[in-house]
């Protein structure tokens, strides 16, 4: 399912608009991304909770040249499914 797809089923189930839809999509989304810049966990109950890891320096190899290189600490996106979600992919 990509975007636009999900704006449609959300207009659908809530009765709105797809304008309408996008609007609250998008809104949803730039405050889940504000959350998670700001270090901030998102628990929707029921759903799963969005939480940011970071990954340690760590060596890796560039395959080309064969030499060791230093692959920097990195900020991820983590998810992690709620028990209703969880139960409804059985």
């Amino acid at each position: 399912m990509n975007k636009t797809e999900l704006i449609d089923k959300i207009a659908a189930k809530a009765n709105l608009t797809k304008a309408d839809s996008r609007k609250a999509l998008d809104a949803a989304l730039e405050a889940i991304k504000e959350a998670l810049a700001a270090d901030e966990k998102v628990a929707l109950i029921g759903f799963g909770t969005f939480s940011v890891n970071v990954r340690a320096a760590r060596e890796g190899i560039n395959p080309r040249k064969n030499e060791k290189i230093l692959i920097p600490e990195k900020k991820v996106a983590k998810f992690k499914a709620g028990a209703e979600l969880a139960d409804a992919l059985k």
